[in-house]
């Protein structure tokens, strides 16, 4: 894989190209404080040499590494935490309550990988994805502080993407490493109104009224700048917030128009996902013709509508529970 480190190094900041599946696709962030570093998100075991090679370049040794900070675990952004473990000997694990088990028995991570790739695919694109000893992570509730040689990092518990995520706070940047939770914001898009951003809705845990919830908790300490795993820094943080509600709700919405269309359900979804994710772009001003935006999407678009599937099973699952109970009183 080729590297790409764009720097930020006014903060202490290196956005690093992972190369997993193309370029400008998911990203992993190191941050340096005084010779001391942590890595945020880390994305899949083949993009370990990127990592470390990541090191080399801002002149940081692997035992000077304090901390592996995971905003969720989702294997784009964990995958490679247990191999890079290996390779930092002082480095700790700072995981949501909710993922922590995840990292010590990656089964069911792999189980659900699997299922969706393919054995040969999860093999191939993902490499080994090994467990992290409970000793070495660190569980991370709402409003954790983790110290990084003197530089506060904030953690918040940021539902909506997935349970398990959270987002940390820099105030040094005044940025937040956001994960999925501020959505997508591919560098292909940008033009001269900015970055074009677009919510992430993949399986199992999308819920609009968390990820609204999260998104205005995050505004809330006057962002200046979101850090994001797809991919790297962004600014006119207050726009891209109004974008993330409106299409948050956008697809919640078209989801709901298309729940009852039975085995043609997931091909409405992909089609409603499509034809927003256009319509998002057409309002950006974009010059990406169609099909290089559905090129650079496809997966995404894939996923978002899995994940609106998953939240309209969620969704029919709770109705009938409730129906149960008010039967029975």
């Amino acid at each position: 894989m080729e590297s790409s480190f764009l720097n930020h190094q006014h903060f202490g900041i290196t956005t690093i190209d992972t190369g997993f599946k193309r370029r400008g696709l998911v990203a992993a962030h190191l941050l340096e404080e005084n010779g001391r570093a942590a890595f945020i998100d880390v994305s899949v075991a083949p993009s370990l040499p990127i990592l470390l090679a990541a090191l080399d370049d801002i002149g940081v040794d692997r035992d000077a590494v304090d901390w592996i900070f995971l905003t969720h675990v989702h294997l784009d952004h964990a995958g490679a935490a247990g191999v890079l473990m290996r390779e930092l000997p002082r480095a700790r694990l700072v995981v949501h309550p909710r993922g922590v088990r995840h990292m010590v028995d990656p089964s069911q991570l792999i189980a659900g990988a699997t299922a969706v790739y393919g054995h040969d695919a999860m093999r191939a694109e993902f490499g080994d994805i090994v467990p992290v000893d409970a000793g070495r992570i660190v569980e991370a509730p709402d409003m954790t502080r983790i110290d990084l040689n003197g530089r506060e990092l904030l953690l918040l518990d940021t539902p909506g993407h997935a349970k398990h995520h959270y987002c940390i706070w820099d105030e040094r940047s005044r940025g937040f490493f956001a994960g999925d939770t501020f959505g997508l914001s591919y560098r292909e898009f940008d033009n001269a109104r900015g970055a074009f951003v677009f919510p992430t809705t993949t399986p199992v845990q999308f819920d609009p009224a968390a990820l609204h919830a999260s998104i205005d908790q995050l505004m809330s300490y006057a962002p200046e700048r979101m850090y994001l795993a797809h991919f790297g820094c962004v600014t006119d943080v207050a726009r891209l917030a109004d974008d993330m509600h409106r299409q948050i709700d956008a697809l919640a919405s078209m989801a709901l128009a298309v729940a009852d269309s039975g085995h043609q359900r997931h091909e409405q979804l992909v089609a409603g996902v499509t034809a927003q994710l256009l319509r998002a772009l057409q309002e950006h001003g974009s010059d990406v013709t169609r099909e290089r935006a559905l090129q650079l999407m496809a997966l995404d678009i894939d996923f978002n509508a899995q994940g609106l599937g998953s939240w309209l099973d969620y969704r029919a699952r709770t109705q009938a529970r409730q129906d149960v109970s008010q039967r029975q009183k």
